[in-house]
């Protein structure tokens, strides 16, 4: 069996998450301390005890969960568990998987994490933008219901066949939701997010980013990490910072991504992180692929087991 490890990005916070690792394992409060000095918040009370609209601050949210993944990445290691073949992360994700994969380094992650939610969050002013959940209608429906609409709105997460969300104006979102209803998708829904991420509309954040990443040490990474906008491989450090500058504006191809992996000799995908989204995504995306989540304490036991097996 060839192990992936897979990072999930935002919408897989809840407050409480990681409570039951945190009572058995010192090293998540220690991670979630270094990650609190770093930023200069207290994040893990901000996990424990909510409230919700104060974790799902995109400014927030990002931070919680790169540290929350990074810290199941540390038990996973010091309870004997094999290092995978690949990572990848969906959106945020793509950071956790580099920090990881040890081209990122912690507090350093932590501290562009937090700079690239503030940056998202300010890109557009709030309720200018909105993305929506397209379920039941393929790639090209809804490339055409995207044309149709008056302003700025395209595909923002293939997550899965039959499966994307859109992201632009709130209009132009709203009037793509309902020419994609016209051409016979089974749900076409707007969701409760910040900002109309992975769109155009993020490109004065790239910038910004840019100057941040800037900041922070590079390296290549020690275990290869598939790329959100390409589904490739990155030769070069000068390569990740491309691909992680262009992720902010253009969609994500988690399909593709999955693939990547699975052409790559992946046969069994971990989710290191809260929740069972990527997990979920993954049995959509090739069947053929085992797939299972740290995020619980019988998930996390499970997942070592299958990986000594």
């Amino acid at each position: 069996m060839s192990l992936g490890f897979v990072f999930p990005g935002q919408g897989s916070q809840f407050v409480g998450m990681l409570s039951d690792a945190a009572a058995v394992h010192a090293t998540v409060r220690e991670r979630f301390a270094e990650a609190g000095e770093a930023i200069g918040i207290d994040l893990w009370r901000i996990v424990c005890e909510g409230p919700d609209a104060e974790l799902a601050a995109t400014a927030v949210t990002q931070p919680a969960l790169l540290t929350a993944s990074v810290a199941l990445w540390d038990v996973w290691l010091a309870e004997g568990g094999p290092q995978p073949a690949l990572m990848a992360g969906h959106s945020l994700g793509e950071y956790s998987a580099l920090t990881c994969a040890g081209a990122l380094a912690f507090a350093d992650a932590v501290r562009l994490v937090r700079r690239r939610g503030e940056l998202m969050q300010e890109a557009v002013p709030r309720g200018e933008g909105a993305m929506a959940a397209i379920l039941g209608l393929d790639d090209e429906a809804i490339d055409a219901a995207c044309a149709a609409a008056d302003g700025l709105v395209s595909p923002a997460n293939y997550n899965a066949p039959g499966q994307t969300v859109i992201a632009g104006t709130a209009q132009a979102v709203e009037q793509a939701v309902a020419n994609c209803r016209e051409r016979g998708a089974k749900r076409a829904v707007m969701l409760d997010v910040s900002g109309p991420f992975h769109c155009a509309l993020m490109n004065p954040a790239r910038e910004r980013l840019a100057e941040a990443l800037n900041r922070v040490r590079l390296n290549p990474p020690q275990i290869p990490v598939v790329h959100n906008v390409d589904a490739g491989i990155a030769d070069t450090v000068e390569g990740i910072e491309t691909r992680l500058l262009a992720q902010l504006s253009e969609p994500v191809r988690w399909i593709e991504c999955v693939r990547r992996l699975a052409a790559g000799g992946v046969s069994h995908l971990v989710e290191c992180g809260p929740g069972k989204v990527l997990s979920g995504l993954t049995r959509r995306i090739d069947r053929s692929l085992a797939a299972g989540a740290l995020g619980t304490s019988d998930g996390f036991a499970g997942q070592l087991e299958a990986a000594a097996a």
